[in-house]
C-alpha cells in the first residue's frame, strides 16, 4: 500500500500494512529466526512509504516481540514461539467441577463462547458512552492524578461519596473508615490477611459464591458451610456451627445473594447478629450487587454499626469489570492496620480508576444507568425464567432481583454433566456443586439471565439434558 493509496481511502493504515508484510515474510520463512530485516531506508523504498512509517512499524513489531532491536545493528526476526497445541485452544472438558471451574471457563472463553454461567453483565449492557466521556475527563486531570501513586486509603472525594451512598442503606460510616481497593475480591483478600491465621475456621453459605471457597483455601482456612434458605442462613445450623467450629469469620451477601438471588430477612438478620455477638464472630458483608436492588434489603452493617460487621462493595458488576474499584468499610480501630497491610501488599491505590468512578458517580450518569439496568434485568429475568420453566428447569425463588436464577434441573439430570456437555456447544454453564461446599447442589444450575439472550443457550441446555437422559436410560 502506498502513501497515495492510503490518502485515497484504502482500508487499514500504512503502519499496519508494513507490520503485516513483515509478519507474512516471517510466517513464510522468507525471514528466518535471527535474520536481519531490511534497513529502514531500503524497506521504505521497496514499499513506497515514508521512513517514519517503517520506523513506527518496526517499533510496534519489536514491542509485541515479533522482531528484536539491536542498537547500532538494526532489527532482526525474533526466535520462534513454541508450537501452540490445539488442545489448549478449546474449552477444558475434563476439568473437575471445583471452585475455579466456572471462573476459568468464563474468563478464558473466546468471543464465540456464550457465557450464561458467568457472573457479570454483557459489555453491551454497560454505560459505554458515559465511560468514554469519563475517560476523556480523567485524561485531562493533573499530572499527579495521571502518574503518581494514590494514597493507601484512596481518593478522599470518592470515599466521601461512598459514605453518603452507604447512608442510603442505613449504614452510618465516616470517610476515614473507608478504604478503596481494586475490587471486592481484593477487599476480602486484605481482610483475610488481616484477620486469619492458617487453620482458622470461616463460615460460608451453602451454596455461596464459589470464589469465596477458592480464596479461603488460598489462606489455608478451614471452610465450613451452613445451608442457606430463601430468607438467609439456617439459624439453628448456624448456631451449631458456631459451637462446633468456633469460626473467626462469616462471609456472606445480605443484599442479593449469590448464587440464589435470596434476600436476608430482618428477623434472620437480628438473630444472626445476636449469635455473632455471643460468639465474638466477625461478619464480612459482601454487598457487590447492591445497585441491582429494587427495594433495599436489610444490611447487617446498618443493624450492627460496623462493630462486628465489615461492609465491602465494588463497581465491577454495574459499571465495568475493567475499571477496578472496590471498597472496605470497617471499624475505625482497624484502619491503621489495614492501611499498613495495603501498603505492604499493593503499596498505593488505583488512582485513575478511582478518578473515573468518581466522575461517573458525580455527573448523574451512573444513577441513570442503574435505573435502566434494573428495569432491563426485570424484563430479562422474567423472560429467561419462562424459557427455563418450559424446559422443566424451575427457579428456586420466584422473581428474584439481580441477574441470577438459581434453578433445579429435572429429576435424574446431573448439572455437572450438563455443563461439560454444553462446553462442546460453546456454552459455559455454572453447575450447582461449584457453589456448594457439601456438594449437595448436583441438580442445581445458576443462570445469568443477562447472558441468556441467545437462542443457542437454550438449545445447548436441551441437548445436554437429552444426552444425560440417554446415558441414564
Amino acid at each position: 500500500m502506498t502513501e497515495q493509496a492510503y490518502k485515497n481511502g484504502d482500508t487499514g493504515t500504512l503502519v499496519e500494512s508494513v507490520m503485516a508484510t513483515i509478519r507474512q515474510r516471517i510466517a513464510a520463512r522468507a525471514l528466518t529466526p535471527g535474520a536481519r530485516l531490511p534497513s529502514i531506508r531500503a524497506l521504505a523504498k521497496s514499499l513506497q512509504v515514508s521512513k517514519s512509517t517503517v520506523v513506527e512499524a518496526y517499533e510496534r513489531l519489536a514491542a509485541e516481540g515479533t522482531i528484536r532491536s539491536r542498537p547500532g545493528s538494526g532489527f532482526y526476526a525474533a526466535g520462534q514461539l513454541a508450537p501452540l497445541s490445539l488442545a489448549e485452544i478449546g474449552p477444558r472438558l475434563d476439568r473437575a467441577i471445583d471452585p475455579l471451574w466456572v471462573s476459568r471457563q468464563s474468563l478464558e472463553a473466546g468471543e464465540d463462547m456464550l457465557k450464561p454461567g458467568c457472573g457479570w453483565l454483557p459489555a453491551s449492557w454497560m454505560p459505554q458512552v458515559a465511560l468514554r466521556r469519563a475517560l476523556r475527563t480523567t485524561a485531562r486531570a493533573d499530572d499527579t492524578a495521571l502518574a503518581d501513586y494514590g494514597t493507601p486509603l484512596g481518593l478522599p472525594p470518592l470515599r466521601q461519596l461512598l459514605a453518603r451512598r452507604m447512608a442510603e442503606h442505613g449504614i452510618e460510616v465516616s470517610p476515614d473508615q473507608i478504604m478503596l481497593t481494586d475490587c471486592g475480591t481484593q477487599a476480602i483478600d486484605l481482610l483475610c490477611r488481616f484477620l486469619l491465621e492458617p487453620g482458622d475456621a470461616v463460615l460460608v453459605d451453602d451454596p455461596c459464591y464459589f470464589n469465596f471457597h477458592a480464596l479461603l483455601r488460598a489462606h489455608q482456612a478451614k471452610v465450613v458451610g451452613v445451608p442457606y434458605t430463601p430468607s438467609g442462613p439456617d439459624i439453628e445450623l448456624f448456631a451449631q456451627a458456631l459451637a462446633e467450629h468456633r469460626p473467626r469469620l462469616y462471609i456472606t451477601n445480605s443484599g442479593i445473594h449469590n448464587p440464589t438471588g435470596a434476600i436476608l430477612s430482618p428477623v434472620v438478620a437480628h438473630r444472626l447478629l445476636k449469635l455473632a455477638d455471643q460468639a465474638e464472630l466477625t461478619i464480612v458483608e459482601d454487598d457487590i450487587f447492591a445497585d441491582f436492588e429494587h427495594t433495599h434489603a436489610p444490611r447487617l452493617a446498618a443493624f450492627d454499626g460496623l462493630q462486628r460487621v465489615v461492609h465491602i462493595g465494588s463497581f465491577s458488576k454495574t459499571l465495568s469489570a475493567s475499571v477496578r474499584c472496590g471498597f472496605i468499610a470497617a471499624p475505625r480501630d482497624w484502619m491503621e492496620g489495614l492501611t499498613d497491610l495495603k501498603i505492604a501488599t499493593t503499596f498505593g491505590g488505583a488512582r485513575l480508576s478511582a478518578e473515573l468512578v468518581l466522575t461517573l458517580l458525580k455527573d448523574g450518569s451512573y444513577r441513570k444507568h442503574v435505573e435502566q439496568l434494573r428495569a432491563r434485568l426485570s424484563r430479562t429475568m422474567a423472560e429467561t425464567a419462562g424459557r427455563l420453566k418450559a424446559m422443566d428447569i424451575l427457579p428456586w425463588i420466584d422473581q428474584p432481583s439481580g441477574m441470577f436464577l438459581w434453578c433445579r434441573l429435572p429429576d435424574g439430570i446431573d448439572a455437572a454433566e450438563v455443563a461439560r456437555h454444553a462446553l462442546s456447544d460453546n456454552v459455559v454453564l455454572a453447575p450447582g456443586n461449584a457453589f456448594s461446599l457439601s456438594h449437595s447442589a448436583g441438580r442445581f444450575m445458576r443462570f445469568n439471565a443477562a447472558q441468556c439472550g441467545d437462542e443457542r443457550v437454550f438449545r445447548a441446555v436441551e441437548n445436554a439434558m437429552a444426552s444425560s437422559r440417554r446415558k441414564a436410560a
